[in-house]
């Protein structure tokens, strides 16, 4: 057998390098300097001796390897999905915007002097149907990420938020919205600029809107940040995403005065997608590849749009009462349990 078709059979067996995608997940390392080991010693064995027996050794070798890492992530922890939604190269808000609407026209500014750059906002269409469109932007680059303030937004975002929701309300048309924030800016500036009201004002409204809303978590959901754009009739979550009253490290300082005891408090804030969905919070679960969203952005996107869709013309058959009363409904079914 041809030597270099079978280094590039073998080669494309393996998972595609994305390590330096994937070098901050800790758990997952061991597994990494084995794919990376298991590649050289295959090209240097048929490369120097010529094995062509040795196909299917290698391929019952890679094919072990991937059922280690599908185990491993069936198995993660909560504290290891925060590191996967964490990382660079996941796409982010308005990555999906652009993937999922064939027009997309951003729009800016509250009208009251600001234009906040964490929080995105807009006009689309998707499937011939225009919609709102609104989501967390974290940035991409160091410069990028310092102007959007890492996804949390400021005063000034949640009312452009609020300003397009109003917009869709009064010309009828569903508001999608896409989460992905550690939570609102809570800096001096932003309470000086009244933070709270904006996030209070946004949860108030949100219930009297007439028309479908339909909100989905793609990576970090946390605090009054995220849930100031998601009191939605539908609520999807990403596999590997999380949603929370405070993050980890946030909820460790508050209750033990001890940051350092964070993966304890992702134990117990009940933060992955798994959890909320049988807590009855969240609706639908979106499959991921293995390793995240940032290994085959396209995979999950195509998913989410063909759901996001549906979800829609289900919505629209529902009239404004009867579709007011179902939200209002399933948020005060939030927190109640039987033991």
């Amino acid at each position: 057998m041809n030597k270099q078709l079978l280094i590039d059979e073998i080669n494309n067996l393996l998972p595609v390098d994305n390590y330096d995608l994937r070098k901050s997940l800790n758990f997952e390392q061991p597994i990494l300097d084995l794919e990376k080991n298991i590649k050289r010693t295959y090209y240097i064995i048929i490369k120097y001796l010529a094995e062509s027996n040795f196909k299917n050794q290698s391929i019952n070798l890679i094919n072990k390897l991937q059922e280690i890492r599908i185990t491993k992530y069936k198995n993660l922890k909560p504290i290891n999905k925060l590191s996967i939604v964490r990382q660079q190269g996941r796409p982010s808000g308005l990555d999906i915007i652009k993937l999922i609407t064939e027009e997309w026209i951003e729009l800016f500014g509250d009208r009251k002097g600001f234009n906040d750059r964490g929080l995105v906002a807009g006009i689309g269409r998707i499937d011939g149907r225009s919609v709102v469109l609104i989501a967390h932007e974290r940035g991409k680059t160091p410069i990028s990420k310092m102007k959007r303030h890492f996804g949390m937004a400021y005063p000034g975002g949640y009312r452009k938020a609020l300003r397009l929701m109003q917009h869709a309300n009064q010309f009828n048309l569903p508001i999608l919205t896409f989460i992905d924030t550690a939570g609102a800016w809570a800096g001096l500036d932003a309470e000086h600029f009244g933070q709270s009201e904006a996030l209070a004002v946004n949860l108030r409204e949100m219930f009297n809107l007439n028309v479908p809303i339909i909100s989905t978590v793609i990576g970090e959901g946390g605090s009054g940040g995220a849930l100031a754009i998601s009191i939605a009739d539908y609520l999807i979550m990403f596999e590997y995403s999380v949603y929370s009253v405070a993050s980890p490290e946030a909820c460790s300082a508050i209750l033990w005065k001890d940051r350092s005891r964070y993966v304890e408090a992702s134990e117990c804030l009940k933060i992955t997608a798994e959890d909320l969905k049988i807590l009855g919070i969240i609706d639908e679960i979106i499959e991921e590849p293995i390793g995240g969203s940032q290994i085959n952005p396209l995979f999950t996107i195509k998913n989410l749009k063909e759901i996001l869709i549906n979800k829609i013309k289900e919505l629209e058959n529902f009239s404004n009462v009867e579709r007011k009363d179902r939200r209002y409904n399933k948020f005060r079914k939030i927190g109640v349990f039987y033991e």
